[in-house]
């Protein structure tokens, strides 16, 4: 970028963002530009956590200046100047939140753009645009109002409103209902005092019972079976009452309202895990009968635009609904119309086509939400705006990776800058400017190693340019099975009545385009059997103090040595515990919650981020004290930990390639790759188990791909068997068997359209994964 002018770049200087070391960088503006490198180089933190970050913060800046005085100044990143900046949007893989009313075609405003169309063109008309919204109830009311000011001023007058929604009544626009077995909370053949009630912490002799026993509503000695009519409703069902218990006032209510509110109406996530049991036990979700689960009252499904209500339009692929767009032609509301087409035909072209738009946003997998997010940009005007992508390719089929790039090619023709974080050679061939962090991960990262275009890159000597035109080979000879899993008449969302052997003791490949049923073939049926391990991408249980330390058992190992060595109680060596520091309580940072703005977090200053108070920082393990173990990468820890459990659990981390991360490291800020990694790494102590990785590959760089394929051998070695659903390539052609989805996505999948070794899929070219392959090996 020498002499180009310095208002067509975005000029970083000496950022040091996590692993960052001093980076200098120009990055060009209306270009396309992918950052690469080893997982863990700092490429996330230089696109996201330096030039995102940096654009948000300034935009924040423009807030009120009250606002300001209640957070604070938000932090700045650690960079010594970034200039040239425009506002950024941000695209990454976060999951939507799994809010019950929101679905694909709320979070796209698509369903808005629908009940406008059927408020103006359906047959009979109901009225405006929100009474087809399942989240508006229709209310009515009328009384008397008091004229404030004017003639009139003290007057009183009747005055009516109603308000027409969409709501089913019955499911409150959810679409289900829920229904209590009452044989999971009491055994009828029982008394109280017997323990009649199966809640978890409801035993006979405690308190939550006794309020029960001791009522005087019911026969504590009598089998709840034979209660009467007025006990059993007192014992269910009765409304919150004062009662005397061992002289102490308490407040009676019915089990069932009692259970509802205590753990039903709680975040089952958030609940422990024998209280999860019980619920899902417990509770059963229908949809409503009502509405048939389409959350829309009877007025808003009776009305029609031809022969279609906005409930089957909404159930529709969306595939089906642009083709039934089309058939809709009204010159009143033309470019609704064309509007609606557009955005269609964008999911479609995006590879969503397969998707509904009822379908619950809570859903959609990392990939699927970072391109419904996508959706909302591609019809956009606006141009100049900086787009920051997260590995959009995550989840894509070779076949789809295609339409991805013409996606990003499109956001910059519009004249905006497209920064990409991705390791795909695909995507690497059509950048404009390619920046390569490195040389390796962690610590060993964090440098800038090539910066220039495609062909200079391949040129290089760095790890991405000697590995961009690596190719796998096709294996000379193959795993025989030791037996088979059958799987029959799986007929989970898009499957077709599927029956297939999935065989043991071999590597498997699950793949297929996007919404082929890879995953609810294999999510919805293997868990059934036996000592059925998955390992997925989804977060990791547990709060912000979690990290791989204690997450895999290290830190009980490293504190009972601490304990051991210096001779005092290992509870010291917690920040969660006596050794937490007394300002933020063991989290290292001081959060402040504001209801009306993003929680705010600042370092420590007591004790620097350690969360450790000052008199355990003094107690030291060969020359380390607690602090400085947690900082330390698995590499690093594997060399000062060598002996006993916790150098078992470094090593297999060292295996699945974590070894740049730190003990320490919060395990919210891990990617979904990264957790992957991770959950493997603790199940890999099992023997004769069966292994299911959901797209192992994702975050990983393609020198790091050959380092799992070889982790893959290690585990169906160890008399394991693996089954891996994957897009990638290099690992379908590694695999023994494959087992291709399709033939193609939604309707137009789920179905077996192979069945076979890789040589076999490449030899015959029947299906789109077998072309890919073939053009990948070089066949």
């Amino acid at each position: 970028m020498n002499g180009a002018d310095t208002h067509d770049v975005i000029r970083v200087r000496g950022a040091r963002e996590n692993n960052l070391k001093n980076v200098d960088l120009d990055v060009p503006k209306r270009r396309l530009t992918v950052f690469t490198g080893v997982s863990g180089s700092g490429k996330s933190s230089l696109v996201f956590g330096t030039i995102a970050a940096e654009s948000q913060r300034l935009i924040n800046e423009t807030y009120p200046t009250f606002v300001q005085q209640f957070m604070g100044e938000l932090s700045r990143p650690d960079v010594d100047a970034l200039e040239n900046l425009s506002a950024t949007i941000r695209v990454d893989q976060e999951r939507m939140a799994a809010n019950a009313r929101s679905t694909v075609g709320t979070a796209t405003d698509v369903h808005a753009m629908l009940r406008v169309l059927f408020s103006r063109l359906g047959q009979p008309h109901v009225g405006s645009s929100q009474a087809f919204s399942f989240n508006v109830p229709s209310i009515s009311g009328a009384g008397a109002v008091t004229i404030a000011t004017g003639a009139k001023k003290g007057q009183k007058q009747r005055r009516s409103f109603e308000i027409t929604g969409g709501m089913c009544p019955e499911c409150e626009g959810l679409g289900q209902v829920s229904d209590i077995d009452l044989d999971q909370l009491v055994d009828p053949s029982l008394s109280l005092n017997a323990g009649a009630i199966l809640v978890p912490g409801y035993t006979a002799d405690g308190w939550m019972v006794r309020v029960y026993s001791e009522s005087g509503f019911v026969d504590a000695d009598k089998p709840v079976g034979e209660f009467s009519e007025q006990e059993r409703h007192d014992f269910l069902y009765k409304e919150q009452t004062k009662v005397r218990i061992a002289n102490t006032n308490m407040t009676y209510e019915g089990l069932v309202p009692k259970v509802t509110k205590s753990m039903l109406q709680k975040d089952r996530d958030a609940l422990q895990p024998h209280v999860r049991a019980f619920v899902d036990r417990a509770v059963t979700f229908v949809a409503c009968p009502a509405c048939g689960g389409t959350r829309l009252n009877e007025g808003a499904r009776s009305s029609r635009i031809g022969d279609v209500n906005i409930a089957d339009a909404a159930a529709m692929q969306i595939t089906d609904l642009a083709a039934w767009v089309r058939t809709v032609d009204d010159p009143t509301v033309a470019p609704l119309i064309q509007g609606l087409r557009e955005t269609l035909d964008a999911f479609v072209h995006i590879g969503l086509g397969y998707l509904s738009l009822d379908r619950a946003s809570g859903t959609l997998s990392g990939g699927e939400a970072q391109r419904t997010k996508m959706i909302r940009h591609l019809g956009s005007s606006l141009s100049d705006v900086t787009y920051v992508f997260d590995e959009p390719t995550a989840g894509l089929h070779p076949h789809d990776i295609q339409r991805m790039n013409e996606t990003l090619l499109q956001l910059r023709d519009k004249g905006n800058t497209v920064l990409v974080v991705e390791h795909k050679p695909e995507v690497i061939e059509i950048a404009d400017h390619v920046v390569d962090l490195g040389p390796r991960a962690g610590r060993a990262g964090g440098s800038i190693q090539f910066e220039g275009d495609v062909a200079g890159l391949r040129a290089s000597e760095t790890l991405t340019g000697r590995f961009l035109d690596h190719r796998a080979r096709l294996k000379p000879a193959v795993r025989a099975a030791t037996g088979a899993m059958p799987i029959r008449g799986a007929s989970q969302h898009n499957l077709r009545g599927v029956d297939v052997d999935v065989p043991t003791g071999v590597l498997t490949v699950v793949t297929g385009v996007a919404g082929s049923g890879k995953s609810s073939l294999i999510h919805g049926n293997l868990p059934a059997f036996d000592d059925v391990v998955v390992v997925d991408q989804t977060a990791i249980k547990g709060s912000r103090r979690s990290s791989p330390a204690t997450y895999t058992g290290i830190l009980d190992a490293v504190r009972a040595a601490f304990a051991k060595a210096n001779g005092v109680k290992p509870a010291l060596f917690s920040a969660n515990s006596e050794g937490a520091c007394a300002a933020c309580k063991g989290l290292g940072v001081i959060v402040t919650q504001l209801g009306f703005q993003s929680t705010v977090e600042t370092v420590c200053e007591l004790c620097g981020g350690t969360g450790f108070s000052d008199d355990v920082l003094e107690y030291t393990l060969d020359g380390k004290n607690i602090a400085d173990v947690l900082a330390m990468s698995v590499d690093e820890a594997a060399e000062f930990l060598v002996k006993g459990p916790a150098a078992a659990v470094l090593g297999r981390l060292r295996d699945v390639g974590l070894g740049y991360l730190t003990l320490g490291q919060s395990l919210n800020t891990l990617s979904g790759g990264e957790r992957q990694r991770l959950k493997l790494a603790i199940s890999m102590a099992k023997t004769g188990a069966v292994y299911v990785l959901d797209e192992p590959t994702t975050g990983l760089h393609l020198a790091d791909v050959d380092t799992l394929l070889r982790l893959l051998d290690q585990l169906v070695d160890a008399g394991n068997t693996v089954v891996v659903i994957e897009h990638h390539q290099a690992v379908m052609a590694h695999a023994d068997w494959i087992i291709d989805l399709g033939p193609g996505a939604g309707r137009d999948g789920g179905a077996i359209v192979f069945e076979g070794t890789p040589a076999d899929l490449v030899a015959e070219r029947v299906t789109l994964t077998g072309e890919h392959l073939a053009r990948y090996v070089g066949v």
